[in-house]
């Protein structure tokens, strides 16, 4: 019966996710135009080509000839999954050392990895351990033009359909074609070169050879930064060729106790002279002629390394255009074109762009960073809090396997979550928020308290197994779904004088709130219920009992908080503070209403409940939408905001939350999610966008509108979506 059930359920999820008009989409021209170009040289508008676990960015140049130039735009990154470094631990730091008790009155002391201000052992702990490991940039690859860019005539693409960027350029004399790919499962970089004369006799370049230069940074540690620290220092830093013939260097670059490889080869179609190579410090120079081929991979050993002399710029070039053609045309598509609204244009630049860009940086067998393996953001850790709106995306777009990769992750995680559970009291296992590779906890005020990356596992669990409908998911991650409740379970306080159990002790997602203070913020308690509910579904589909205290929790769990019929940010917090009251216009100084809008969440990412009414959440966004801080908004929340109104059937709404004309909803030429001067790229917010479309075209589960999230008179065609729970 169970079988058969899951077999119904997902032939009925398959046949919602059909397209939304009987004629097949073209899916390629919506690529082609939506690819990005430049013609000048633009810092913000560098672009990238990678596989998901590797990823490369480059300049005008289609190399990383400008890295300094490029620091404080969208960085010159060479990122990979397993690329960290950590600087040697010369004081001993333990993480015990970080640890620090809080009494949040249940009985027991806990336990919180902390940042300790006071100078000391244990502030200099904390600092380590919050800034080691970090993510390293492996190396650029760039023409030997000196620091400052001296380009004209600058005409760049990025075609998204084959993921190749095309450079053309001038510079001193000599005109450049620079065409750059990257291998779809392998960390290798291929670039086609071809320079020839302007004119003859003209330019201060009198034939002399075409200049390349290969640098490796020393890692910087900081926290929003391009990680390289060019100088070279021979105690730190060591650079040796292991292996060279005549057209091809293999290097072993050693930065501390952490190694590396990386080979590159260059082929000049029978030129003379065949081209050279000569190292000196952390600089390997390449002289070639006018045209050639490069090609470069990086590995953690030596053996890893393929005989790149044997692969050609057109084997890579090949094999990125399969894969990304097999992407474009696998996956979900969305196609605004019949859509007479002009926002409709720049809705769909983004969704195609996101999809690029996520793909690029976001199919890690690691949850992953915020900035991905663009740059370094928070020491290039993930936040394990972020991971819905990275990654809830692509089981709903068609590629559940890049949510699959990440989420292994999570068992190999688990013993560490455990740990942490259970020095602080609890049963089950208890989801970290800062993390890296080995899942230790990185020391934080506010993110070692926060508990909704807790629900994560179950909702994006259930979200693949609905895009699969493969009894070995269930199977598979049961075990990790059974303790992640137990944990939730176990963390909910029975209130025996209102028979209503309720969440306490913890800062939510909305951090502008104390954890002391906090007691039923309403976006926790819809995500307890909706997971727990899910989780409960799992064990029935397994065959297994339900387990009673969690049927309780849902039973008895304290509705959303609210005043006046608008729910508020958490229990004895008012709408507004007494100063805010006072003032005719109270937007902005009100810290209780900025940040993230969180009471909108509890519907709209989540289904309905019987813990509010839609009723008083409509009242909710509307309180919101007026007396919000949206300058102190984030890149995902815009997306959340119109998930809400989708749900409350507010199309209008939901479009136009989804492109609210807010700084921080910014969409760059090159798809980036700009958020500040420090934070250029923000892939929370494009992994949002894609969730929230989804939900938009697709709807949920009982949803039989056809484009719930739309205005009636946007014609939106698509293909390829699921619905939301």
């Amino acid at each position: 019966m169970n079988k058969k059930i899951i077999t119904l359920t997902a032939t009925a999820l398959a046949l919602v996710s059909m397209t939304s008009n009987a004629q097949k989409i073209d899916r390629r021209p919506i690529v082609e135009r939506n690819s990005p170009t430049i013609n000048n040289v633009d810092t913000l508008s560098s672009f990238s080509v990678g596989n998901g676990h590797f990823a490369v960015t480059v300049d005008a140049t289609g190399l990383q000839t400008f890295p300094e130039y490029y620091r404080n735009g969208v960085p010159l990154g060479t990122f990979s999954e397993w690329g960290w470094h950590s600087f040697p631990n010369t004081g001993n730091y333990r993480p015990e050392e970080a640890l620090k008790d809080h009494d949040f009155h249940r009985g027991h002391e806990e336990p919180y990895s902390s940042e300790f201000r006071q100078k000391g052992r244990q502030c200099d702990a904390s600092n380590y351990l919050r800034a080691n490991p970090h993510r390293m940039h492996l190396g650029c690859l760039g023409f030997d033009f000196g620091a400052t860019p001296t380009l004209s005539g600058v005409r760049q693409k990025l075609d998204m359909w084959s993921g190749t960027v095309t450079s053309d350029f001038d510079n001193r004399g000599f005109h450049y074609h620079v065409v750059t790919v990257c291998h779809p499962t392998e960390d290798i970089i291929a670039v086609k070169i071809n320079r020839k004369k302007i004119a003859a006799g003209k330019g201060k370049d009198k034939g002399e050879p075409m200049k390349l230069k290969f640098r490796f940074p020393y890692p910087t540690g900081k926290h929003s930064d391009d990680g390289c620290d060019w100088t070279y220092n021979p105690e730190r830093q060591s650079i040796v060729k292991t292996d060279n013939s005549a057209n091809m260097d293999v290097l072993k670059i050693k930065n501390d106790t952490n190694a590396y490889y990386t080979s590159i080869a260059w082929k000049t179609g029978g030129r003379k002279p065949h081209g050279s190579s000569a190292l000196q410090g952390n600089e390997l120079s390449i002289t070639l002629p006018e045209t050639a081929e490069v090609i470069y991979q990086f590995a953690t050993k030596e053996t890893d390394l393929r005989d790149l002399t044997k692969l050609g710029f057109t084997d890579v070039a090949k094999a990125s255009a399969d894969y990304w053609e097999n992407y474009w045309n696998k996956g979900g598509i969305v196609d605004f074109s019949r859509v007479a609204d002009k926002r409709a244009r720049e809705l769909e630049r983004r969704v195609v762009l996101s999809q690029y860009l996520l793909a690029v940086n976001d199919a890690q067998k690691y949850p992953p960073a915020e900035t991905g393996l663009t740059y370094n953001s928070w020491f290039g850790k993930f936040h394990l809090e972020m991971i819905y709106w990275h990654q809830a995306w692509q089981a709903l777009w068609g590629h559940p396997e890049a949510l699959e990769r990440t989420l292994d992750w999570y068992f190999s995680a688990e013993p560490m979550a455990r740990e942490i559970a259970r020095r602080q009291g609890f049963k089950g296992v208890r989801w970290m928020k800062m993390t890296d590779p080995s899942a230790a906890e990185a020391p934080s005020n506010v993110g070692s308290y926060l508990i909704w990356q807790q629900p994560h596992l179950i909702y994006l669990a259930e979200l693949l197994y609905r895009a699969t409908g493969s009894d070995s998911i269930l199977r598979r991650y049961a075990p990790l779904v059974d303790e992640t409740a137990e944990f939730m379970a176990d963390f909910a306080e029975y209130d025996s004088l209102n028979d209503q159990y309720i969440l306490r002790g913890y800062i939510p997602a909305q951090e502008t709130l104390k954890a002391d203070s906090v007691r039923n913020s309403p976006f926790e308690l819809s995500y307890w219920l909706t997971t727990l509910r899910m989780a409960q579904q799992w064990r029935l589909r397994l065959g297994k009992k339900p387990v009673a205290l969690w049927n309780d929790i849902i039973e008895k769990l304290s509705p959303l908080p609210s005043q006046d019929g608008i729910y508020t940010v958490s229990e004895g917090v008012p709408l507004l503070t007494k100063r805010a009251q006072q003032t005719d216009n109270p937007v902005g100084i009100d810290k209780f209403a900025s940040d993230h809008p969180m009471p909108l969440g509890a519907l709209g990412m989540l289904p309905d409940s019987r813990l509010f009414t839609k009723e008083n959440m409509s009242r909710t966004f509307d309180w919101i939408q007026k007396y919000w801080n949206w300058q102190k908004t984030w890149g995902w929340d815009y997306p959340m905001v119109s998930m809400c109104a989708v749900r409350l059937g507010r199309p209008d709404d939901a479009v136009n939350a989804i492109l609210m004309p807010v700084a921080k909803n910014t969409y760059l030429n090159n798809g980036h999610n700009w958020q500040t001067d420090r934070l250029r790229c923000y892939l929370p917010g494009n992994g949002g966008l894609l969730t929230t479309v989804a939900l938009m075209c697709a709807g949920w589960d009982g949803c039989n509108e056809h484009n719930p999230g739309f205005p009636k008179s946007w014609d939106v065609r698509w293909e390829g979506l699921k619905p939301l729970p």
